[in-house]
């Protein structure tokens, strides 16, 4: 594989996985991406022109999926909206990309023959309990919560459909919740860590013991590699890191790598459908394509995506004072 096409490659998770490919294989990338205001023209603008190309276009277009899907030779589906607050707000958007979108991408791959690795999210799986030791696995129901998470269970569902069906050569991965560089302020981290360096208390929902299980952005871009490379076709690889850790646990952790008093934090109204815990077993993916996470040390890796943070405000306070408008208007 030397051409590869990336959905959503300057989003978040996206760019993080370009810069992954650019500095460890020699692939030339082509990002498809929409721009949406979650996306970085900065973050792919890095990169060597040579080796990386953006198209700005919608994945559910079949008109400008088709060419390209023509000419890569594998296709890596990040491509996605993903903010579960606005899914509540508004629904729409998530259905045309995440099932539209999916939908388009798979009949071009079928056309051409292409592979595709299809990359997802543990909400499909909806939460677990706070005192249930379980993890997610491979094997574990769909029960989404949400309409974001409802979106990506039928798009993981269409790709099984394909394989199954039209013996589309592809795999899936579902992560856990990432963390790293290049994620918009609306989301956990950045937004507690925008709000610190702004002098403004960050705000929980609920009662803050929701779990999440984190994940350096460079983690998962490294395991959705193996898996093109590796991966066994038709088989699904949870991805994940043993990175459990409540809400409360993160921003105090936040405040105190920030030089604040742990408990400078104020509680909100929760959210609705607000999954209790998430948890990965990703036995599968290391025991199957060696696999092991290099940021095993949560207090490191969010360290640096501090100072990340702190040094590009140029990039993110253009958004700041929308993003925190948006969640004035709920209490939030």
């Amino acid at each position: 594989m030397h051409r590869i096409l990336v959905t959503g490659g300057a989003g978040f998770i996206g760019s993080n996985f370009v810069h992954h490919l650019v500095r460890q294989t020699d692939h030339h990338v082509t990002v498809l991406d929409k721009m949406t205001y979650a996306a970085s023209r900065e973050a792919i603008d890095e990169l060597p022109a040579d080796r990386v190309e953006l198209v700005v276009g919608d994945i559910a277009e079949a008109e400008t999926v088709n060419p390209l899907v023509a000419r890569a030779d594998a296709v890596v589906h990040f491509a996605a909206e993903s903010h579960n607050d606005n899914s509540l707000h508004d629904p729409s958007p998530f259905i045309r990309t995440n099932l539209i979108g999916t939908f388009t991408i798979l009949e071009a791959v079928r056309q051409h023959g292409t592979r595709l690795h299809h990359v997802s999210t543990d909400e499909v799986y909806g939460d677990l309990d706070l005192a249930d030791p379980k993890r997610f696995t491979e094997d574990t129901p769909y029960n989404p919560s949400s309409p974001y998470s409802a979106s990506k269970a039928g798009s993981d569902h269409l790709v099984r459909a394909w394989v199954r069906s039209f013996g589309l050569r592809a795999t899936v991965s579902n992560c856990s919740n990432n963390y790293g560089p290049w994620q918009h302020i609306e989301k956990f981290i950045p937004r507690q860590i925008t709000n610190v360096l702004d002098g403004i208390r960050p705000r929980v929902y609920g009662d803050g013991l929701n779990v999440r299980d984190w994940i350096h952005a460079d983690d998962h871009s490294s395991a959705v590699l193996r898996i093109l490379e590796q991966g066994e076709i038709g088989e699904t690889y949870l991805i994940g890191a043993d990175g459990e850790k409540n809400n409360l646990e993160v921003v105090r952790l936040i405040l105190k790598l920030m030089g604040r008093p742990e408990d400078a934090y104020d509680q909100v109204s929760d959210r609705a459908g607000h999954d209790r815990r998430y948890a990965i077993e990703s036995g599968k993916l290391r025991h199957e394509l060696g696999w092991t996470p290099q940021f095993q040390d949560f207090e490191q890796g969010l360290a640096e995506v501090i100072e990340w943070y702190r040094s590009r405000e140029d990039w993110w306070r253009p958004h700041k004072d929308a993003t925190e408008q948006k969640y004035a208007a709920k209490g939030q």
